[in-house]
């Protein structure tokens, strides 16, 4: 059993409108992302949603995943992170754990998940070094992730208090994609071949 959790709940702010319904090759970013956990092999994928969730939702129609609502998203993320644990299946054997502004190809999402063991808290891709995104954290962890705080550090600090038992897979430079602004919305749509 693979689950994952998408959080979408922020104000997006820099970019000036929700980060989820950016279009995304002829889809809204959001659509993109639950479609390509699916393709991955998660067995169920939530979408926490927060700021504008009533406008993203709806062009979510068709998406095939669980909607979560985080009614203080404004006060960080770690309290989505929680909503969206403690609404995984009891029986979750890993967790993917994605933010909406990380578009990633089902390949590398699948990479993390066939390469992430039983006994490794988490597996992260890595490039030139970095820590990227998606992580793959155990199911054992759901109680720490129901309890991450943003002022312990939200999923860092949760990784933090197992940092011996974290796998690292190289990855290319698309594990530290984030689109933030639309001058990061532009860059990674031309890295996915979108643009134009």
């Amino acid at each position: 059993m693979i689950s994952s959790i998408v959080l979408a709940a922020g104000m997006s702010t820099r970019m000036g409108q929700p980060k989820a319904l950016l279009d995304w090759g002829g889809e809204p970013l959001i659509n993109y992302q639950v479609r390509q956990l699916r393709e991955a092999g998660c067995d169920e994928v939530i979408v926490v949603l927060g700021h504008q969730s009533d406008a993203i939702q709806r062009q979510m129609k068709d998406a095939n995943c669980r909607v979560m609502f985080n009614a203080r998203h404004q006060f960080g993320r770690a309290g989505s992170l929680r909503i969206g644990a403690k609404a995984v299946n009891r029986d979750a054997e890993a967790i993917v754990i994605i933010n909406v502004d990380q578009p990633r190809p089902a390949s590398l999402i699948k990479a993390l998940i066939d390469a992430h063991r039983a006994e490794s808290a988490a597996t992260q891709p890595t490039f030139a070094g970095r820590h990227g995104h998606p992580v793959v954290v155990s199911g054992r962890l759901r109680d720490e992730l129901m309890a991450a705080d943003d002022a312990t550090g939200g999923l860092q600090g949760v990784l933090a208090a197992h940092e011996g038992e974290i796998a690292s897979v190289p990855c290319d430079a698309v594990c530290e994609l984030d689109v933030n602004t639309p001058d990061d919305y532009e860059a990674a749509r031309r890295t996915f071949g979108l643009a134009g």
